[in-house]
């Protein structure tokens, strides 16, 4: 089947489309989605989802009192480059094998035999509650940031209560599931769109602010790069370090163009490009945006975290731009936080469909399926806004209760991310490299990688200031410690549990040797004759 409006020939298209198609069967799965993402909007997905300038605006808030200029400059390099080094491992993962199952396939696929299918198992909950929470939080950051236009529209008369933010979140879920819901190929031609716009707005940042900032506001260099305030109760270093959850959640998800490999031409090739891309150039944009803030925002941060608006970037916009200024610029932000939700619950379906397609999900064989008018995962659409839904709740309990969600993003991906980067070294299996690789390089950067991943998901299991009460305790590990205990619990379970049947990646493709297969990514090592799903981890 040609990809509509591919600009390349009839036959390098089939040529593409056919290699794409062995790849997949190489590893145990028949087509089943339609291959209309190009590699331009492959990384369209990646660096939407990351969406710089919104999620900057969701999590500023993380910056501000835990070092200000320092922690938003400073910190964002820091992390900027670890998180680079991030994406450098993940990417070569997806160029060797390039299957929306991702994280939890690799794990089986590398580790070893007596651990892969409780591995598999951990990641594939990790990576699911990861991923659902990514969509509560995008949504409820632009349900925030409606809020705030709507502040900054009365003359900060107007303040909205948990409520009507609850609602306008459930508003907004309701609006992404739709739209998911419809053929793929429309979010695929909105990718390219959605890089222009997402551009635009950081260079109207980088450029405009500087330029529209009274005199008053306007910082010099050594403040800018140099002036350190620290609002919490935590010791200087370590309020530091919890600046770094800004950085680390605004630019994340490395898995998200992952799960769209089977639906993306030239899957190999194109995601570990998408991958690297999105990480490097958001880092280096949002590192730009930040120090034009820095030097436009004021010296009152408490006045800025206080604003009646609610919202601090919207606040240092506002003494910018003014009223109608702020408003017009704070639109095009919730417009590309909206899109930000579009492209999240999009990966998010499509990694729950390949979970539930190897029987790992309760509900499985409802949510695997592929609606056969839009040819889109329409159940795990609806699932994944369900629980993002309910997630919402905790809203109800205190703004730490709803920041948890934040964290959570950043520790259930890291947890997702760390156990397939180290099975790939530590399970005794060979991995013959895809056409990205780094080479020599591949064991460093994983070795960097796990560990940065590993002190950060300590970090934040940690409250936002010490001596926490049930208001402002930081339920992340309620959150991400219930869904690993009961995973945990229902893959042990007596009779029921998935260690009775649950045997990784299960073969969906019939009458080919998959082990013969060489049209990409190998790995060898020891055979299961009792796995149905061993062809896949050992082709």
């Amino acid at each position: 089947m040609l990809q509509e409006n591919s600009k390349e020939t009839p036959h390098k298209a089939t040529v593409k489309l056919a290699h794409d198609e062995a790849v997949l069967a190489r590893l145990g799965y028949k087509q089943e989605f339609r291959r209309v993402f190009t590699p331009i909007e492959v990384f369209g997905v990646g660096f939407s989802i990351i969406g710089l300038l919104p999620s900057m605006a969701s999590v500023i808030v993380y910056g501000i009192p835990n070092g200000g200029a320092v922690a938003m400059v400073w910190g964002w390099a820091l992390c900027a480059f670890f998180l680079a080094i991030i994406g450098l491992a993940i990417a070569e993962l997806g160029s060797a094998a390039p299957t929306s199952g991702g994280l939890y396939y690799w794990t089986f696929m590398f580790s070893s035999p007596k651990w892969r299918c409780l591995l598999s198992w951990i990641v594939g909950y990790s990576n699911t509650i990861g991923n659902i929470a990514s969509v509560a939080s995008v949504d409820w950051g632009c349900a925030v940031q409606i809020m705030a236009a709507a502040s900054i529209g009365s003359g900060m008369t107007f303040a909205a209560t948990v409520g009507q933010t609850f609602a306008l979140y459930v508003a907004l879920l309701l609006c992404h599931a739709i739209i998911c819901s419809l053929n793929p190929a429309i979010i695929a031609r909105l990718q390219i769109p959605f890089i222009v716009v997402n551009v635009l707005l950081c260079l109207v940042i980088i450029i405009g602010v500087p330029a529209a900032t009274p005199r008053e506001f306007k910082n010099n260099a050594s403040y800018a790069f140099g002036d350190f305030q620290n609002l919490t109760g935590w010791p200087d270093g370590y309020a530091f370090i919890l600046s770094f959850l800004a950085p680390l959640w605004a630019i994340g998800a490395f898995d998200s163009t992952v799960h769209i490999s089977e639906e993306a031409t030239n899957a190999d090739v194109a995601i570990p490009y998408a991958i690297i891309l999105a990480a490097t150039s958001s880092g280096v944009l949002g590192w730009a945006i930040n120090v034009a803030l820095t030097f436009c925002m004021g010296t009152d941060l408490e006045g800025i975290l206080g604003s009646p608006i609610g919202q601090p970037l919207a606040t240092i916009l506002f003494n910018s731009f003014g009223q109608k200024g702020a408003l017009a610029f704070w639109a095009w932000i919730i417009i590309v936080q909206f899109t930000m939700g579009m492209s999240m619950l999009t990966t998010c379906s499509r990694q729950i469909f390949a979970f539930a397609r190897d029987g790992g999900l309760p509900l499985s064989r409802w949510l695997y399926n592929v609606n056969a008018r839009t040819h889109a995962p329409v159940y795990c659409v609806w699932f994944a806004a369900g629980i993002s839904l309910l997630l919402g709740l905790l809203a109800f309990a205190g703004a730490n209760a709803i920041g948890a969600i934040f964290s959570l993003v950043v520790t259930g991906q890291y947890l997702a991310y760390s156990i397939p980067i180290s099975a790939r070294f530590l399970g005794g299996k060979e991995i013959k490299r895809g056409p990205f690789s780094l080479g020599k390089l591949s064991m460093p950067v994983a070795v960097t990688a796990v560990i940065w991943m590993a002190f950060i998901i300590v970090v934040f299991l940690f409250p936002a200031n010490p001596n926490p009460g049930s208001a402002n305790m930081n339920y992340t590990i309620v959150v991400q410690g219930g869904t690993l205990f009961l995973s945990i619990v229902y893959f042990y379970f007596p009779v029921y549990g998935g260690v009775h049947w649950f045997k990784g990646p299960v073969q969906t493709i019939e009458d080919v040797d998959l082990a013969s297969q060489d049209t990409g990514s190998d790995v060898k090592g020891e055979s299961d004759s009792e796995n149905v799903a061993e062809k896949s981890s050992t082709s």
